[in-house]
């Protein structure tokens, strides 16, 4: 079956959405998002969001932080990782990200930052596997690394099964040229080799994921997530295990899907 030229279809449990463009592929993201937001406001009052931190979520965000009628003052906002020993003010720091792309357009009940630079980072994933345990997470809205990671969750440190919620990587080579890669950081020995992550259950855990996944970078990720084993040597084909995920991509990240 020729899944590239059909808009939608179903790999295993995750449904597959495919768009002309990034930014279509990020409105209709960005939409869902809001939209299971929204139910979970409804339903108890109060909803739990975990966000990624890259280019590839930026029309996401763009049209999350846009969508009418969110009660953002009822939301709680998590991030999903953070680079080991680099603050906040760092230029290249997710907690910088999230207030450039999203902080500044909304105003969350709250939003919890990985504390990067703390003294200690095996503390600082205790502190926010806490956070994250207190009430369950409604909501990711996620993206794929080149070499299949979510989050910092890359193949050689990724488990399925993981017991921690939270946990501190050391980052693989492919990883940290894709930060060069998406102009982060001006070069692969500037980049930090280690990183607090949500590990893979924790991810999944969320009651809906939304993957935003543009660009022809990600064409060789995408195709190993639907096309190949479950398994964590391509950490995002646990995707297709989840009963709610959808994958957005835009014709250029489903160029090799057949």
């Amino acid at each position: 079956m020729n899944h590239r030229n059909q808009r939608a279809f179903a790999c295993d449990k995750l449904k597959v959405s495919i768009h002309p463009d990034r930014q279509s592929s990020g409105q209709s993201a960005g939409t869902a998002a809001a939209r299971h937001l929204r139910d979970a406001i409804a339903a108890r009052g109060t909803a739990r969001l975990i966000v990624a931190s890259a280019p590839s979520q930026n029309e996401t965000l763009h049209y999350l932080a846009r969508a009418g009628s969110l009660a953002w003052e009822k939301i709680s906002v998590f991030h999903m990782d953070e680079y080991v020993g680099l603050p906040e003010s760092h230029p290249a720091s997710f907690r910088a990200y999230q207030r450039q792309h999203l902080l500044r357009d909304v105003r969350p009940a709250e939003f919890h930052g990985i504390r990067g630079e703390a003294a200690d980072p095996d503390g600082e994933c205790l502190r926010y596997a806490r956070l994250l345990a207190y009430a369950p997470v409604d909501v990711v809205c996620m993206g794929i690394g080149e070499n299949g990671h979510i989050a910092f969750n890359d193949p050689h440190v990724a488990i399925f099964q993981d017991p921690s919620m939270v946990k501190t990587v050391e980052l693989d080579a492919e990883c940290r040229q894709q930060q060069v890669n998406d102009a982060c950081f001006p070069d692969i020995q500037s980049v930090p080799t280690q990183a607090i992550t949500l590990t893979c259950p924790t991810l999944m855990s969320a009651l809906h994921v939304v993957c935003s996944v543009p660009g022809h970078r990600k064409a060789r990720a995408v195709r190993q997530t639907l096309c190949g084993p479950i398994a964590t040597s391509c950490p995002a084909s646990i995707l297709r295990t989840h009963p709610s995920a959808t994958l957005y991509l835009d014709l250029e990240s489903s160029a090799l899907l057949e």
